[in-house]
């Protein structure tokens, strides 16, 4: 099978099916990744360890921090505890909170998660602005938002400071 319908059908798979935890499967978010397809994940009941990916996946799927993830967990493992079985999108998160599945612990992320990239977005104006001052102010509000760093907020007092 070539590399593009490998990666046809995993797209597919992961963008088309709706999938149900088993009893054995867990639901994680992704807090960093070290490396080596490694993955460092949270529990809903918060604890901390890493999963791998599965070849399938490498080099077709792309993780960030924060996504969430089902996985499958590996008794054998002392670092490595889990392994990715499934990458879930807005809509698995969606239909997963509507069937009562989805974990409490991540409804306010998931709902912070959705909410932000709802903001980010630009919304087109409902009529031309005027070219004068307006046009010429610090308003960064719409540029893009890179969801993969992290969003640090300066306050007043800091940037007094930083100029006197």
């Amino acid at each position: 099978m070539s590399q593009a319908t490998k990666r046809k059908h995993v797209v597919k798979e992961v963008l088309g099916e709706h999938v149900v935890p088993s009893d054995q499967q867990q639901i994680v978010r992704v807090l960093r990744t070290p490396g080596n397809n490694l993955h460092e994940v949270e529990t809903a009941q918060g604890q901390r360890f890493l999963v791998s990916m599965p070849s399938k996946y490498r080099k077709n799927i792309w993780i960030k921090r924060g996504d969430f993830l089902i996985v499958d967990p590996i008794e054998e493992g002392e670092k490595v505890k889990a392994e990715i079985s499934f990458v879930l999108c807005k809509d698995h998160v969606r239909s997963l909170q509507k069937e009562g599945l989805w974990p409490e612990a991540f409804s306010e992320v998931a709902e912070k998660h959705n909410g932000r990239n709802r903001q980010t977005q630009p919304e087109l104006p409902a009529e031309p602005q005027s070219s004068g001052d307006e046009s010429s102010s610090e308003d960064d509000s719409d540029l893009f938002v890179n969801t993969n760093r992290r969003q640090y907020q300066e306050s007043e007092e800091e940037s007094e400071e930083e100029a006197a």
